[in-house]
């Protein structure tokens, strides 16, 4: 039975990743779909630029996913492969990861560079949706 379900797993991972879920709420972005992910978003958007071998950028991830759940609905938040996607790192000069921005109508607003703690992102988080709330 559970090795059933077990079975099936891969096949269903594999097509979620490829649909370009990251994991829990944080999609990937892409070179190609940065305009229409980023650029073009009404919401907040969390961009974690990172790469497979950064060790750092695995202790954030898990910080990302969770607040991709916690603010779903009110920041918009994506991962860009930092290797695999070097146009969009290039051009907001990213020099080290992981490197946090956020964006607000298109304009890069904030940046972190290097792993911070859940608390940290959460304080920047909430302090850019209420200056957005306000300036709506």
């Amino acid at each position: 039975m559970p090795e059933a379900a077990s079975g099936h797993e891969p096949d269903s991972r594999t097509r979620v990743e490829k649909e370009g879920i990251v994991a829990g709420d944080a999609l990937k972005a892409t070179d190609a779909t940065w305009d229409e992910d980023v650029m073009k978003a009404s919401e907040l958007v969390m961009v974690d630029f990172w790469a497979v071998w950064c060790g750092p950028c695995q202790m954030v991830a898990p910080i990302v996913d969770e607040l991709a759940t916690e603010y779903a609905g009110k920041v918009k938040v994506r991962k860009l492969n930092t290797d695999e996607n070097p146009e969009i790192a290039g051009r907001y000069q990213v020099m080290s990861i992981p490197t946090i921005l956020f964006f607000k109508n298109g304009q890069a607003v904030e940046r972190l560079v290097g792993a911070r703690p859940k608390r940290q992102f959460k304080e920047i988080i909430d302090t850019l949706l209420a200056q957005h709330s306000g300036a709506a």
